[in-house]
């Protein structure tokens, strides 16, 4: 063979070379769906802006797998949401990805959609919501973690809140109607009235405007509330510094469910760590593309909670922080 054919064949071959790699890493690849229809869909790619996006796809890197190159994801988030979480749903289902990460509400759909793609939520109690036989033996398609203490949890909210406002009589409630009405309101309801507080709801919707929560917030005023809870969702979380700004401004106390929201300017939460349950996740979804069966992955129930209490705006509501509940904080935003 003359040296200029063999330089030839070596350089086509040079070129060939990555280009048969490349199509193996994409034949290799593995497709993770990520069903959140409040955030925005940028907030759920890698490289985003959100605190607990990054720490998903950080340990998924750890991991190995890598986004663009041996993982397609692909997000269906506030967007895509035009026509409702149930057509959304469907559309995942429909596309049949590896497995599907619910962050959310929205679970209970997929439920009834498919017994077969793996399912990782981040959700309420998904035993109450029919999606496993048990935290620790879920037995069908769905694994992932429990935000939902239960009746407890909402008790020691209003606890902590009757501690921060003793003159509390009525306990306005800002909440996401997808959540409200399937079965996250009931161990609510059922806290309230054992600790002899009526309550004032206003429900938000996904695509929630700024003048939609002004008109929440004035609709718990007007029934007489004076001090508000803020149930969890995501929703909440992306909103936290508006609806802080509006609960301030209409002179409301209110309680949150994320460290976030008190970052972002709300009185206090008693929260849940969230950047270790999508790191969970994160895991989860690892197990399953190693082939894993999600149904004998046990479902993570949140044990840890941690007070948090923003002094600035305790100040600007007018409100004496009592000492015993400020040594008691875990995390004092000055």
């Amino acid at each position: 063979m003359r040296r200029r054919d063999f330089i030839g064949l070596l350089g086509g071959a040079a070129v060939a070379w990555p280009l048969a790699v490349a199509a193996q890493q994409s034949t290799n690849s593995k497709r993770l769906a990520i069903f959140s229809p409040a955030e925005p869909s940028a907030d759920l790619h890698d490289h985003s802006e959100s605190k607990k996006s990054r720490a998903f796809f950080a340990e998924l890197r750890r991991m190995g797998w890598i986004e663009g190159q041996n993982l397609k994801v692909e997000s269906y988030g506030r967007e895509q949401n035009a026509s409702g979480p149930e057509a959304l749903a469907t559309e995942i289902v429909r596309s049949n990805p590896d497995v599907i990460h619910v962050v959310g509400p929205g679970a209970v759909i997929f439920k009834k959609l498919t017994s077969h793609i793996p399912i990782v939520v981040i959700t309420g109690d998904p035993v109450k919501q029919g999606l496993a036989e048990s935290l620790a033996h879920p037995g069908g398609n769905f694994t992932g973690a429990s935000i939902d203490a239960g009746l407890s949890i909402h008790g020691k909210r209003i606890a902590l809140l009757r501690e921060m406002v003793p003159t509390m009589s009525k306990l306005g409630c800002l909440a996401l109607r997808f959540s409200w009405n399937g079965s996250s309101s009931g161990a609510f309801r059922a806290a309230a009235e054992m600790a002899g507080l009526p309550l004032a709801v206003s429900l938000l919707e996904f695509s929630t405007s700024e003048a939609d929560y002004r008109a929440a917030v004035e609709s718990i005023s007007r029934d007489g509330a004076n001090a508000v809870m803020v149930l969890d969702s995501p929703q909440v979380l992306q909103d936290s510094t508006l609806i802080a700004k509006l609960l301030g401004d209409a002179k409301l106390p209110a309680i949150f469910t994320f460290t976030e929201s008190v970052e972002a300017g709300g009185l206090m939460a008693y929260s849940f760590d969230l950047i270790e349950l999508h790191k969970r996740a994160a895991n989860n979804i690892d197990a399953i593309l190693r082939g894993a069966k999600p149904g004998e992955i046990p479902i993570y129930q949140v044990t840890k909670f941690e007070l948090s209490i923003n002094l600035k705006t305790a100040k600007q509501l007018d409100l004496s922080v009592p000492p015993g509940l400020l040594v008691s904080a875990d995390k004092v935003i000055e």
